[in-house]
């Protein structure tokens, strides 16, 4: 069977234009979302800033893909060669991924749609004719701050089908250890801080928290204050983190500000239990249900005693677990995402050419 036929609707040229970090939730999500796609029989192009790591990634799966410099506000060359390079792909679609891509992309007979995941300043989005948000919560908001609701969607994430997986533990630990993890960027934003103040009151608890960025020597220093050196661990940012989910105790994003934690979905995915903070993404996901649990932000308190509910109680944990995999199959597995993604994607173009 062709790649064509396995969509239900006929194949697009979209182009997916993002100016990232080398890593992050957006970033990861933008490279599942390209190859799904390709692979599922629309023709790709992958417009980014230079990163040897995710182009390989990419051509791997046989995604086009062309670097542009994606610099500053002072980059008066990136536009134009963005330009010149949708003239020649002609997009049926483009979609801008987060704020830089979105400022610097140009006018065309292509349509628009400005994919957020976060807060971000919609004033870049002014040539987008639509806005995606990954939750709920974000699309409202962006209703709220005038924009036309009819061209507002939501179109959740999806995450890797860990199912099939085989579990497979960090290198850092010794043998028999079980662990906690916890998955994202080392900034203020994540609050493994909190999360490190809390293992105070989980003895015998071995953390993993798997990511790199700018609080990793304070984090560091924090867990020697604290006296939990030996038993919190930072092995760096590790891209497949599927064996390590499969192989935990449970997830945990303590995080302040989470517009939707993709960590969240891919423990559902992975069946393993969830303790959240009660902000914004977690919180949409998880609120009202037995799917995972929620605790108060900024509480090192609230989040051991979260833990330690989850560790203490195995009945508890199955139920977490078997609740949140169901979820996932519900409503984050690829399938059912990429169906919306293809509706939202036909609409688009099919508004184009009625307009044309």
């Amino acid at each position: 069977m062709s790649p064509a036929r396995l969509l239900p609707f006929s194949p697009l040229r979209i182009a997916h234009v993002m100016a990232g970090a080398p890593s992050g939730g957006a970033e990861l999500f933008y490279e599942r979302l390209c190859m799904a796609q390709h692979a599922a029989g629309h023709d790709i192009k992958a417009i980014l800033r230079r990163d040897p790591a995710r182009e390989a990634r990419l051509a791997a799966r046989d995604v086009r893909t062309e670097v542009l410099r994606f610099g500053g506000r002072l980059d008066l060359l990136t536009p134009p060669r963005l330009r010149r390079s949708l003239m020649r792909f002609e997009p049926q679609v483009v979609i801008a991924w987060m704020s830089r891509a979105a400022r610097m992309l140009p006018e065309g007979s292509w349509p628009m749609a400005g994919r957020l995941g976060g807060y971000y300043d919609l004033t870049n989005y002014r040539r987008c004719s639509d806005l995606i948000g990954n939750t709920r919560g974000l699309a409202r908001w962006m209703v709220e701050q005038g924009w036309p609701a009819e061209n507002v969607h939501y179109l959740p994430n999806f995450a890797s089908d860990l199912a099939s997986v085989a579990p497979e533990r960090p290198g850092c630990l010794a043998e028999g250890q079980k662990f906690i993890l916890a998955l994202g960027r080392l900034h203020r934003n994540k609050a493994f801080d909190v999360l490190i103040r809390a293992m105070k009151a989980l003895p015998g608890v071995h953390l993993v928290i798997a990511g790199e960025g700018p609080e990793r020597e304070a984090l560091t220093a924090l867990a020697g204050r604290e006296g939990v050196s030996d038993r919190v661990h930072m092995p760096g940012w590790v891209q497949e983190s599927g064996a390590w989910l499969k192989a935990c105790e449970l997830l945990v994003c303590p995080s302040r500000i989470e517009p939707l934690g993709n960590v969240v979905i891919e423990a559902l995915s992975a069946a393993r239990p969830v303790v959240a903070s009660a902000i914004q993404g977690p919180e949409e996901v998880l609120s009202g249900t037995e799917d995972g649990l929620l605790v108060p932000v900024e509480d090192p308190e609230a989040l051991a005693a979260g833990i330690g509910s989850v560790l203490d109680s195995p009945e508890r944990a199955v139920t977490l677990a078997v609740n949140g995999r169901a979820r996932f199959e519900r409503e984050f597995s690829a399938p059912t995402v990429l169906a919306r993604w293809d509706a939202f994607l036909h609409a688009m173009a099919s508004r184009q050419t009625g307009a044309s």
